[in-house]
This record gives structure tokens, C-alpha cells and sequence, in this order.
């Protein structure tokens, strides 16, 4: 038996934690470079603000005080995230964190009349000592687990946990439950099943095997049988990424080619770390950039360029090198870009590396690189970008990022503490 836990609008409820007056208005935390929505409360969704939109489009109703904003304030989020976790994972040991605000737990060797009380016992505990409001779906399978999470962060009848335990409650709750709710269809594949007749999880359910293969594939029989209650998602003890990246909204438009290629450099550097300590290689880089499509009255241009690397490396030498020979490809004077990106892909482990008999860069040279990288590691430990190849640019990456309405790290700076009068 499985308890999903998921922390409620989690950004907003990390904002609210510190921020007592935002409780009952319509709040909404932005996008890096304040760009658009990524996350909003109930009374948000209630005036309908949809995910994704601009905030340039929102700003007459901030500016009337009918809305309140936040710039992404990602380290105090996953500092409330490492903090719930951590209390979870002390009540129930086996447990796989699937997000930055879920966790599956294994409820099994635990009486079944304990599951109840300990559950509605977390939901207190994260509230009391945390300050989030988290909501837990008990179910036989993690698909399952989703469907009951969704009704006890919906309905308070539930008092924050609701089980999908029986026969009766599973119809029930499948009868009730949209197809585009259903974890592993989402909005992307319910327009084809609901052409197809099959408008709730219930509808799919009742399907048979081999239509559900033929119209979803071996993916979609997982989900189906998940819905039945048969556990057949295990979880993914391989931490290693199949592909990263890294990219960034610009606080103005860039234009200078030299300015650009310092951005990609910092990001090819972040996936090239991001790959080591995954204990991965990979053997293809990419690259994209995009001008702002808001402005309709400037030329557009959106290349994605990519590259296949005789050998799959995880130096930072390499992958900029690979990134910045994709941008002297794709740059075109007479555009501003808006946004850019490095994506490393096809990823391998790095003790599994396959040699090419093409490849140009010599063992010693690549052994070379691969102990400077290593020692980068080390010292930019802190956080801190103390060394970097010599595109890249001097300082923090995430200098430049526009936040104008960001929050105080209120739990992981001393110079920041919440001050009580």
C-alpha cells in the first residue's frame, strides 16, 4: 500500500509560511526572469489565471491590489522541501521523493488501522513545523495514489487524507476523476482517448487489454492496470538522467553574439556538472535560443541546433566547446534573444563510456580534463562559482535574473531571519 503526500500549491504555501497576509488572497509566484505564472493559490485559479500566462498581462491587477506576486524563490524552496521530507522519511523510512513538493511511502509491515492515523498524524506535524498544508492519497498503487491525493486536497471532508482502499471506493473515485487527471495520460494524451469515447478513468478501466495496448501502448496498459490497483511502477532507483538542461529567460533582450556566447558557456558548464554528479557522460549536445514571440513588432527567429559527440564526456572543457561551436552555427545578427539553453543528452554511465576509434581528443588529454573538472567540483561546492572555464562569465549564474519581487531567504540566510517585533 502506498501514501502519496503532496504539499498543497507548494510555492505559494513556502511563500504563505512567512508571509501570514497572503492567506486567503490571490497569489501567484513567477517564472525565472519574472517571466510568466508557474504556480498559484486556490483563490488565483479562481479568477481565472491560468498556468503559464505572462505576468505583463497580470500587472493591472497587481497593481489594483487585487492580486499579490512573487518572484521563483527556489532556495527557500527547497529548503521547506528538504524540511518536509525529512519528517516523512522519519515516520516512514521507505519512502521515494518524486518531486520537490511529493513523496511515495510505503505503508507495507504497517497495520492496515494504522495507516489512517498516521497519515492524518503527518499532515499535522508538516503543518506544525513547517508551516505547509500537505494532503495524502492512500492507495495499492502509486497511479491510485494520485487519484485519492486529488480528492483529499479537493474535498475537506477529508481532513487532508483520503484512502482508496476498496473495491467500491476505487469505481467511485475512477467514475469521478477526468481522463486528463489521470497520472501518465495528463493533458497532452486525453484529447486522443477522449475522440476515442473515454471520458473519466473509469471509461479506460473498462476497456480491454489489448485496446488500451493498441490505442496507448505498453505505457498506457502500466497506467491502466495501476488503476485496477495493480502496483507495476517500482521505483526508479537510477538517479541518473536520461537528458539535462539548463536555460534561462533574459531580463533584456540580447543582441551582441560575444554576450550570448558567455550565457551558453554558463549553462553549457551547469549540465556538465549536473552530469558528474549524476556519474554520467553524454554523448550529444544541443542548443536553442529564442527571441520574445510577445513581440509581434520585432523578427523572430527560434534555432535548435545539436551535435553528436564520438565520445559521450562529462568535462567542461568538452561540452562548451561542443555548445559554443553550435552557436557560431546558429548566430544571425539582427535579432534579440529572450531566452537560451543547453541540453545534454543520450547519457550514459561514466564508468561505461564506449571509445571511438575517431575521436581527436587523446586518453591523457581527456583524463586531463576530466581531473580539472573534478577539482571545479570541489571548490564550487559551495554554491559559489569560483572556478569556470575562461567563456564563461565571472560570479554567480544567476546574476542578471530580474526578480523584483522575490521574498527573503527567511530560513537559510542569518542576515535574512524573520524579525519579530
Amino acid at each position: 500500500m502506498y501514501a502519496l503526500a503532496d504539499c498543497n500549491n507548494f510555492f505559494v504555501s513556502c511563500e504563505r509560511a512567512f508571509q501570514p497576509q497572503l492567506e486567503g488572497r490571490p497569489v501567484v509566484v513567477l517564472s525565472n526572469n519574472d517571466g510568466c505564472v508557474v504556480a498559484r493559490s486556490n483563490e488565483a485559479k479562481a479568477i481565472d489565471i491560468a498556468m503559464g500566462t505572462p505576468f505583463f498581462k497580470l500587472k493591472n491587477l497587481v497593481d489594483s491590489g487585487r492580486l499579490e506576486v512573487r518572484s521563483s524563490n527556489y532556495t527557500l524552496y527547497g529548503d521547506l522541501s528538504h524540511r518536509v521530507m525529512n519528517i516523512l522519511r522519519e515516520a516512514v523510512p521507505d519512502m521515494e521523493v518524486y518531486s520537490i513538493d511529493e513523496a511515495f511511502l510505503n505503508l507495507d509491515g504497517y497495520p492496515e488501522d494504522q495507516w489512517m492515523p498516521l497519515c492524518r498524524g503527518l499532515v499535522k506535524q508538516v503543518k506544525q513545523w513547517v508551516g505547509l498544508p500537505i494532503s495524502i492519497g492512500i492507495a495499492p498503487s502509486k497511479t491510485l495514489g494520485k487519484v485519492a491525493n486529488h480528492f483529499a486536497k479537493h474535498y475537506p471532508g477529508y481532513r487532508g487524507v483520503c484512502a482508496v482502499d476498496t473495491p467500491e471506493k476505487r469505481d467511485k473515485a475512477l467514475r469521478l476523476t477526468p481522463i486528463d487527471d489521470v497520472w501518465g495520460v495528463g493533458w497532452r494524451g486525453a484529447p486522443k482517448l477522449e475522440a476515442l469515447g473515454v471520458h473519466t478513468a473509469w471509461d479506460l478501466v473498462c476497456k480491454p487489454e489489448n485496446w488500451v495496448q493498441k490505442h496507448m501502448s505498453i505505457t498506457g496498459v502500466r497506467t491502466w492496470k495501476e488503476l485496477q490497483g495493480v502496483s507495476c511502477i517500482e521505483e526508479n532507483d537510477d538517479e541518473r538522467r536520461q537528458t539535462i538542461c539548463t536555460s534561462r529567460s533574459f531580463a533584456d533582450l540580447i543582441t551582441d553574439k560575444d554576450e550570448l556566447a558567455l550565457r551558453i558557456s554558463d549553462f553549457a558548464g551547469m549540465c556538465a556538472a549536473k552530469l558528474r554528479k549524476d556519474g554520467s557522460a553524454a554523448g550529444e549536445v544541443a542548443i536553442f535560443m529564442q527571441t520574445n514571440r510577445f513581440r509581434s513588432d520585432l523578427p523572430q527567429y527560434y534555432p535548435f541546433l545539436r551535435t553528436r559527440l564520438e565520445t559521450a564526456v562529462n568535462n567542461t572543457t568538452e561540452i562548451v566547446g561542443a555548445a559554443l561551436a553550435l552557436l557560431d552555427t546558429a548566430w544571425k545578427d539582427g535579432y534579440g534573444y529572450k531566452r537560451a539553453g543547453v541540453i545534454v543528452s543520450e547519457t550514459v554511465p561514466a564508468d561505461e563510456v564506449q571509445g571511438s576509434l575517431f575521436d581527436n581528443v587523446s586518453l591523457e588529454e581527456r583524463d586531463r580534463e576530466n581531473r580539472i573538472s573534478a577539482i571545479m567540483d570541489k571548490v564550487n561546492s559551495s554554491g559559489r562559482t569560483l572556478l569556470r572555464v575562461a567563456t564563461q562569465r565571472p560570479g554567480h549564474y544567476a546574476d542578471g535574473i530580474r526578480r523584483e519581487h522575490c521574498s527573503p531567504l527567511y530560513s537559510t540566510d542569518w542576515s535574512q531571519l524573520l524579525v519579530v517585533k
